[in-house]
């Protein structure tokens, strides 16, 4: 006898042999029993789950001469035609290749005939999608209203594509697909049977290749079979597909746990040279992470298809690593799997990958964040300091980079030492130093600088600022033209308490001074001679009179002031908007 491959050996003969669609199987036995069995069904599912076997196994059924429990009996003359292809009442055609009207016409007239020697006259189209326009609207109305001896089996893999008046036309049976568990028992079925020894981490490996499909899974449990023999593990199964070994994932993950970027670039060379396929092996990375998601999530292993060797592993190793971790590893392994298929060298896109998971920083959590700096407010609060970090000692430098070789840090210039704050007020943000105080502490420039004028022991003045004021405007035009454009669109209004108090027209140009007020400040200082800090208000020229007149003893001039106090007044609010140059948002 003539050798068959195993999807046809051992392909079902009864609905029970089914794989995995009792919900079909169980369905089309009852309308047997009740005789209710329409006159037109199309099943649809993935590839090799039993939808043509399910339409032979019901065609044999309506016609068998002794059925048992309403299913064929597979050894009575009807049952031995059909199963033998030689049968005129079982008519198979094939959607790709007969898609047109001329072959749909023929049909037609075929059906007016009755059946030879059964009881029905099925008509099987496999892969009824591929039919055209014209010949889906040629079937309408045989199919509405065929002969009570016709019955009408579609079966396709893209349901989609078969329009909407055919559908309803027919009873609808979705096939799905093959569980794991479902395709691993069976091929040790076939296996024992066959006389192979095979070991469940082998079958479990080609079940998973199978996808699935029954008849992919058997198709490649042939293959292994011709390259290994008689007896075979999953080692040689993953020769013989070429598959990743699933060891090799969980060095992937050990080396970005380590964070070892030499042994991850490693790794992708252990894979290239091995031949395999970067985009399968990028697949494999998300497959192997998502196991570590689904572990680290639910505390168990029971979602996992692996064996229990590699379910024990994942056990043991997905804890180490945090959730958001994982997540974060999935999205790149996953944009990475999405670029590779369309990148010249898939190579280069992998070897990055591995440098970015190697190099990412640990997640933080907000929450975590969050409490402590809660408890920080809650010392401040308290009277307390801030909490320091758990360190020994504080980070010193002690050699000089070769930044601090210039000729402009030569000289006395101390090694740099940063030293983290034990308190708010030491904590808090340090303003520039006036002329004075940076040429005294500075060393001596390469080149000659113009020396700013000489600082006045005493405060500036709102009459210095004025008569300095055009001058100010022009230095500043010379640092930063757009800013000095707008300060020269406004105007000097008092000095109060070491704070300069500049009119401005609109919001534009105070946000534009405020967002400023350092650089305009500096300029005060080389240009007068004396340090003022710089704030702005909104206020009309034309009320320039109803300014309050300036103070003769201080020499300088109160702000003005306002019949009604706002919140906007308080002396912490203005000194927030003249710390972090905050703006009012309407």
């Amino acid at each position: 006898m003539a050798y068959q491959v195993t999807a046809r050996k051992w392909r079902p003969m009864v609905f029970d042999d089914v794989i995995g669609q009792s919900h079909v199987s169980d369905t089309l036995r009852n309308a047997l029993a009740q005789n209710r069995l329409a006159h037109s069904f199309i099943f649809s599912g993935t590839r090799g789950c039993g939808k043509t076997t399910t339409a032979r196994i019901l065609a044999r059924a309506v016609n068998c001469l002794s059925p048992k429990g309403h299913e064929p009996c597979n050894a009575c003359e009807v049952c031995r035609e059909i199963i033998e292809g030689r049968s005129l009442d079982v008519i198979e055609i094939d959607g790709a290749s007969n898609n047109g009207v001329e072959q749909i016409r023929n049909l037609r007239e075929s059906v007016r005939y009755a059946p030879a020697r059964g009881s029905k006259k099925v008509y099987i189209i496999d892969e009824v999608h591929m039919l055209s326009t014209g010949a889906f609207n040629a079937l309408l109305k045989t199919l509405e209203e065929p002969p009570p001896h016709v019955l009408f089996i579609f079966a396709t893999t893209e349901i989609h594509k078969v329009p909407a008046t055919i559908l309803s036309r027919c009873q609808r049976y979705d096939f799905r697909r093959i569980g794991l568990t479902e395709i691993t028992a069976q091929l040790r079925k076939i296996a024992a049977a066959e006389g192979i020894a095979a070991t469940d981490d082998a079958l479990l490996l080609i079940a998973k290749k199978g996808d699935g499909s029954m008849r992919d899974a058997q198709s490649i449990f042939d293959q292994v079979v011709s390259f290994c023999g008689a007896s075979f593990d999953a080692r040689q199964v993953a020769d013989a597909l070429n598959i990743v070994d699933l060891e090799l994932f969980f060095r992937v993950t050990d080396v970005l746990k380590a964070k070892d970027t030499p042994a991850a670039l490693a790794l992708v060379e252990e894979v290239i040279n091995g031949g395999y396929d970067v985009k399968e092996f990028l697949s494999g990375i998300a497959e192997h992470v998502r196991n570590m998601i689904v572990v680290r999530t639910t505390g168990s292993t029971q979602l996992v298809e692996e064996s229990d060797v590699h379910r024990a592993r994942y056990a043991a190793d997905a804890p180490s690593f945090e959730l958001y971790d994982l997540l974060r590893i999935m999205k790149a392994v996953t944009d990475a799997e999405g670029a590779v298929r369309f990148a010249v060298q898939p190579r280069f896109r992998l070897e990055v990958l591995m440098v970015q998971l190697t190099k990412m920083p640990s997640s933080v959590k907000i929450d975590d964040l969050l409490s402590e700096l809660d408890a920080w407010k809650k010392k401040i609060r308290d009277g307390g300091t801030l909490p320091r970090p758990a360190v020994t000692e504080p980070p010193t430098v002690t050699e000089r980079p070769a930044v601090m070789e210039h000729p402009a840090f030569s000289g006395s210039a101390p090694a740099a030492e940063f030293r983290v704050p034990s308190s708010v007020e030491e904590a808090r943000p340090r303003y520039t130093l006036s002329a004075a105080a940076r040429t005294a502490e500075s060393p001596a420039p390469a080149e000659p600088a113009p020396a700013p004028p000489p600082s006045s022991s005493s405060p500036l003045t709102m009459e210095q600022v004025r008569e300095q004021w055009p001058a100010i405007v022009d230095e500043m035009r010379r640092k930063k033209i757009s800013v000095g454009t707008i300060l020269g669109e406004t105007s000097p209004l008092t000095v109060a308490n070491g704070i300069l108090t500049i009119r401005c027209g609109d919001e534009f140009h105070r946000s534009t001074v405020t967002r400023n007020k350092e650089a305009i400040s500096e300029t005060i200082a080389v240009v007068a001679g004396g340090r003022l800090r710089v704030d702005a208000v909104i206020q009309d020229p034309l009320d320039e009179q109803s300014a309050p007149a300036p103070a003769a003893a201080a020499g300088t001039t109160p702000p003005p002031k306002t019949a009604e106090s706002t919140p906007m007044d308080h002396p912490l609010v203005k000194a927030l908007y003249t710390e972090f140059s905050a703006e009012k948002v309407n």
